[in-house]
């Protein structure tokens, strides 16, 4: 079955955080794109995970659980029972180091297959704490529950879209400032 198109509002983040933004605003309702495998099918085909792992339920199962780890560090950075969740998803795969014709390398390795997706997602959040943890951001809109990964020159980005939740922050202030005079 081919994936449908993706409805989040914003794609394209590292996997980890895109996972996260599974679940967004929408009129004020929350939005979940994995409440089954049609989702999952989705996301697969955006991360860029599809013909990698399958869509199927224990796909999904392990991926929710990726996702609730991550969200607890992201919330609460150094949590340790969310850490601990995190582990216990890193406990389901690991790098082997490989020499091919183009030289060294390494490729995961998962005992059990359905848990390469969440594993690939949890071993990313990792590499973003390596890089820059600081640039790991919620969207500064109120109403907003994306995050992004702040690839800025001076690391200032506060919108996890300018054109929409910064848009909307932009009105607000021009509505407030010309109701009061």
């Amino acid at each position: 079955m081919p994936a449908t198109t993706d409805p989040r509002p914003l794609t394209g983040e590292p996997v980890s955080l895109d996972l996260l933004n599974t679940r967004w605003m929408h009129e004020d309702v929350r939005q979940d794109l994995l409440t089954g495998v049609d989702g999952l099918r989705v996301w697969l085909a955006s991360a860029g995970l599809d013909g990698r792992f399958a869509a199927d339920e224990p796909t999904l199962e392990h991926l929710l659980s990726a996702r609730e780890a991550l969200s607890g560090l992201v919330e609460s950075p150094g949590e340790a029972r969310a850490a601990a969740r995190l582990n216990a998803v890193l406990d389901h795969g690991r790098i082997r180091a490989t020499l091919t014709a183009e030289g060294p390398g390494e490729r995961p390795e998962f005992e059990d297959p359905s848990w390469g997706a969440a594993w690939t997602a949890a071993r990313d959040y990792l590499d973003l704490l390596r890089a820059a943890p600081d640039r790991i951001r919620s969207c500064a809109h109120k109403s907003c529950i994306l995050y992004f990964y702040d690839t800025s020159r001076n690391g200032t980005r506060r919108w996890c879209s300018m054109a929409a939740c910064g848009n909307r922050a932009k009105a607000s202030r021009h509505y407030a400032r010309t109701r009061d005079n």
